[in-house]
């Protein structure tokens, strides 16, 4: 089997499509779940941890220069090195609730997943029959 031929039978296989439709869902999830962190979720444990964003929580590594805002992304822009925990801390919830998410679809896909009827026992082989035949001949 040449290399192209097998290549072929891979990426048709429904494995491959399967990840590849996989990931592309993936990335748009990600991002309907970084909205919903950034845009729902953050602003309200901004709101009860006295109303401060995460996002701008850093610590400068560096002394800042004069004139530059003590934003995150200036600081970052002066090349001043910063330890931004709060970007870290709003990336960490952002990945607990996509966990979560999936944990949930995979334990409801798994319920609702039926259990494949029990097969019925297969018909022993026809020497087997007849040996059974003979001993219950015997028998008599």
């Amino acid at each position: 089997m040449s290399f192209m031929s097998e290549f072929k039978e891979f990426a048709v296989k429904g494995n491959a499509m399967d990840l590849a439709v996989g990931v592309i869902i993936g990335a748009a999830f990600g991002k309907i779940v970084d909205s919903i962190v950034n845009d729902l979720i953050m602003p309200i444990v901004g709101a009860i941890f006295g109303g401060f964003d995460f996002s701008n929580k850093f610590i400068a590594l560096k002394a800042v220069p004069e004139g530059v805002a003590m934003t995150l992304a200036e600081v970052k822009k002066a090349g001043v090195p910063v330890f931004a925990y709060g970007s870290f801390l709003t990336i960490l919830l952002n990945f607990i609730i996509l966990a979560f998410i999936v944990f949930v679809l995979v334990k409801q896909l798994n319920r609702l997943k039926k259990a494949p009827p029990p097969a019925a026992p297969a018909a022993p082989p026809e020497d087997i029959v007849l040996l059974r035949e003979i001993r219950d001949s015997l028998k008599k």
